[in-house]
């Protein structure tokens, strides 16, 4: 039986004149090229420190603007390097070489959360005889530490990280392994599960980055290069093809109601577990995707891997070090695969193409004119002929922007301008959509609209994920809690609980609800 094994395993004369002439000027003419470059290539660099120091000093700093200006200078650099790898070429070197100091080893410790159907905070019985008493299990050794191992690729000289959900999350602790064998911990600057991505953080300087390639120019066929620390064994580089762009393997789960996005570039390079969150590399050395899943009926490899897009990864990485949270536009439409039987039903003759079932209202689709039954086949003039391709090239853009929909209606070709909303059914984004509070050890969002109908609130904070901190070592809070007091203070927002708590020193009351569990429920912890 085929499954899908998520990567994480426990504990790259005349005659003779002219040619002597030829070669001269070929020599000359490299000399100044090299020449050349290089004083564009230092005037680029300069101009990017100037920048960033301006930027720094005058308190405008910002992380995605630093990690966007450094891969703008390395692309440059690049191009004026004449080692660069040739495409098509089977030399692998190059490539192996410019990446293999970028990627890094990630261990993740954790402890295993108790299992429990309850969620209490004020339990009595839990109070006094333990965590053991009826919550599911009686192992002394379930709470014991455990450790769990991946890849990660840097991405900024400043050590911004990115890697896989799956690779830290849960995570009480997370130490990066560089290729020289220094170790760092690291912590989590933002996550997007509905991508399975992340992005974590060192505090060191001058490190080797990669450079980010085009995933839309990736090509089926082309040779790709898989680098990462499988079972712990560092620094592992193997080589392979693209065998198929655009692949849904419906590895994730939408536990956040945000919609996932799988358009995976499958390859037949070996990938095992330990791999997960390193990098997928082209033969120039640039990073086209990021190693997440394997189809196995093993556990290890069996033939296929697969890799988040790095379109996508880009997107990501920029608006978590941006907003701290991923910034979606959504197009506001339910869409499927035209096969045999669609086509049959719906008479359809080209079957190019993914078709809209549904326009909901008020939407982004609905304002541009679109209709149930229209046949999406371009946006922004790349072409879509699967729901994972359509979702791919939406999920590139942000709330506000707009795009260009290619479509087709009763066989009639025609193109309609839509500006993208949130989630939410607005243009808005918001810097404080997301916010990390490192004493609590703990991610905050606001309320949905959706939350805030099905449950009654007008407001509140939202603990989006927990690591280590005041609310792990001190509370059985869990992720999903909706903090609405605090010390009887209203909490409607994250930042109504970044006042409170911002000074706050002492004993700390937090007052709340779970979506998934009726009742009110209360926190004490000190500051």
């Amino acid at each position: 039986m085929l499954f899908v094994h998520r990567h994480i395993i426990c504990k790259n004369a005349n005659a003779n004149f002219t040619k002597f002439s030829h070669q001269k000027h070929k020599s000359f003419l490299k000399m100044n090229i090299k020449k050349f470059s290089s004083t564009i290539l230092t005037a680029v660099i300069s101009s990017v420190i100037t920048v960033a120091a301006i930027n720094y000093f005058n308190g405008n700093f910002n992380p995605s603007t630093h990690f966007n200006n450094q891969q703008n200078a390395a692309r440059f650099a690049r191009l004026t390097n004449s080692q660069i790898g040739v495409p098509g070429n089977l030399d692998f070197t190059f490539a192996a070489a410019m990446t293999t100091p970028a990627v890094v080893h990630i261990r993740t410790t954790y402890t295993p959360k108790p299992v429990s159907n309850r969620g209490y905070s004020n339990d009595p019985f839990r109070d006094f005889f333990g965590d053991q008493f009826n919550w599911g299990y009686a192992d002394p050794y379930h709470n014991q530490p455990r450790e769990s191992s991946g890849s990660g690729v840097i991405i900024s000289d400043d050590g911004y990280i990115v890697t896989n959900n799956h690779v830290v999350e849960n995570g009480d602790k997370l130490v990066v392994i560089l290729s020289d064998k220094t170790e760092f911990e690291a912590t989590v600057v933002g996550t997007d599960p509905s991508t399975d991505l992340a992005v974590i953080k060192i505090d060191e300087k001058n490190l080797p980055f990669i450079i980010f390639g085009n995933s839309d120019s990736v090509k089926v066929g082309q040779w790709v290069l898989a680098v990462g620390n499988p079972f712990n064994l560092e620094s592992t580089v193997t080589a392979g093809i693209v065998s198929a762009k655009g692949r849904n393997i419906n590895i994730l789960k939408d536990t956040e109601n945000k919609g996932v996005i799988e358009s995976f570039i499958q390859t037949d390079a070996a990938v095992n577990p330990g791999n997960s969150g390193g990098a997928l590399v082209n033969p120039e050395g640039e990073l086209v995707g990021i190693n997440s899943a394997i189809a196995t009926p093993t556990g290890t490899f069996a033939g296929y891997s697969f890799a988040i897009p790095v379109n996508i990864v880009r997107k990501v990485v920029s608006d978590i070090m941006k907003f701290g949270t991923v910034q979606r536009g959504y197009l506001g439409v339910g869409i499927a695969e035209i096969n045999a039987d669609l086509a049959k039903a719906k008479g359809i003759e080209n079957s190019k193409g993914v078709y809209i079932d549904t326009i909901y209202q008020g939407s982004a689709a609905e304002e541009a004119g679109l209709k149930v039954g229209d046949i999406v086949t371009r946006i922004n003039g790349m072409e879509v002929n699967t729901v994972p391709s359509l979702q791919e090239q939406v999920a590139n853009y942000h709330p506000g922007d707009k795009i260009t929909v290619s479509y087709s209606r009763n066989g009639t070709e025609k193109i309609a301008s839509v500006i993208l909303k949130n989630r939410e059914g607005t243009m808005n984004m918001d810097e404080q959509s997301t916010a990390s509070f490192t004493l609590l050890g703990a991610q905050f969002g606001e309320l949905s609209s959706n939350d805030k109908k099905t449950l009654g609130l007008s407001g509140g904070a939202k603990v989006l994920k927990i690591v280590d901190g005041k609310l792990a070592r001190y509370t059985d809070i869990r992720e999903g809690f909706i903090i609405t007091k605090v010390d009887n203070k209203q909490i409607t927002s994250v930042a109504d609980l970044k006042n409170i708590l911002e000074n706050k020193k002492g004993g700390v009351m937090i007052e709340g609800t779970y979506p998934d569990v009726p009742g009110q429920y209360f926190y004490a912890f000190g500051l």
